[in-house]
């Protein structure tokens, strides 16, 4: 199945899947959360809605139209396979044994990188995994789907820069603070023991495409510290090791990051420019807002001290991750500043 066999009915389909997937990363954006949280949810929101066409018998195949067929994906029009296959998933177990490491390891891995190279690395995994599969599998007509290069990838690059970092992880049976080297020790040493075994025969068939997880390891692995240059948390040398201080100044630099601009007001866009003691506090606030805990004191002085533009309603200082805002209490929407 190709794009141009679908017919009006199936664009709709594809579409929803399209804004569902894509929902929660402009969320993240415009909240400025985590983009891996958001990656969890894109997965399994594309799983729901395949779930839920499933059941009512609805929709076009996706698997023969987006996952990754190697005889098939060479063609310069199926390109795409590359990046959809990586949103499809066999059931409930795949998606959720794939969003358990892009949670569990993706998460610590972004307050490290920032959200933009974490992005970068997520995507080196997925299109790794693809590219080894389709040099190893070329004339294969077999469709290969899911996140694990993506999640292996984020493991390679983790191990590249910060391999020394304790996260929580189930792995040996027990749910604790494992260092990464271990946690790619054993996953990594499984996935090699897996391919050992079904080379050699002493193993059944499997539909797992181990060299895949491999691909996407490597690659992230091979380029992750050159994406890691003037990251939040600077790489770790052979004679250095994370620290809790590290790691919070690492915090604080995105925190910084994710602070808005101070330039336009919005009391100045609705024509309702301040006066008096607001128009000083705004006026400190900008000379003084570089700093998360100055913009903060400036921040509440003036919730007190103005209204909201568009209402006339309170305002009042909101707080996430170490970032101030300004919203309006009667709606969100009238006021997100800055």
């Amino acid at each position: 199945m190709f794009l141009s066999d679908l017919e009006n009915s199936d664009l709709i389909f594809l579409s929803i899947y399209i804004i569902v997937a894509i929902i929660p990363f402009i969320n993240s954006y415009r909240q400025r959360t985590s983009v891996a949280l958001a990656m969890v949810l894109s997965l399994l929101l594309v799983m729901l809605v395949r779930f839920i066409l499933t059941i009512a018998n609805v929709g076009f195949d996706e698997i023969e139209l987006l996952s990754m067929i190697p005889k098939v994906s060479r063609n310069p029009d199926q390109v795409y396979r590359f990046v959809t296959a990586a949103w499809l998933h066999a059931d409930w177990l795949h998606v959720l044994s794939n969003i358990l490491v892009i949670g569990l390891v993706g998460v610590p891995l972004e307050q490290r990188l920032g959200s933009k190279r974490w992005m970068i690395v997520y995507s080196l995994g997925f299109i790794g995994g693809n590219v080894a599969w389709v040099l190893t599998h070329p004339e294969s007509e077999n469709p290969a789907i899911g996140a694990s290069g993506a999640a292996f990838g984020l493991l390679g690059a983790y191990m590249a820069c910060w391999p020394n970092d304790e996260i929580e992880f189930p792995l040996l049976f027990l749910i604790k603070a494992w260092p990464i080297w271990l946690i790619v020790f054993v996953r990594l040493g499984l996935e090699i023991y897996q391919m050992y075994s079904i080379q050699e025969g002493t193993s059944g068939e499997t539909n797992i495409a181990h060299m895949a997880h491999i691909g996407g390891f490597i690659l992230a692995y091979l380029l992750a510290r050159i994406i890691a240059r003037g990251a939040p948390s600077s790489l770790t040398t052979e004679s250095s090791n994370p620290t809790a201080a590290s790691h919070n100044e690492s915090m604080r630099v995105i925190a910084k990051e994710k602070m808005g601009d101070l330039t336009n007001d919005p009391w100045e866009s609705a024509n309702k420019p301040l006066e008096g003691n607001a128009e000083r506090i705004l006026y400190q606030l900008r000379q003084q807002g570089d700093e998360l805990e100055t913009r903060q004191a400036w921040l509440e002085e003036l919730a007190e001290n103005t209204i909201c533009p568009v209402c006339d309603g309170e305002i009042k200082l909101s707080e996430k991750d170490d970032v101030y805002r300004l919203i309006c209490s009667i709606n969100g929407e009238h006021l997100f500043w800055p």
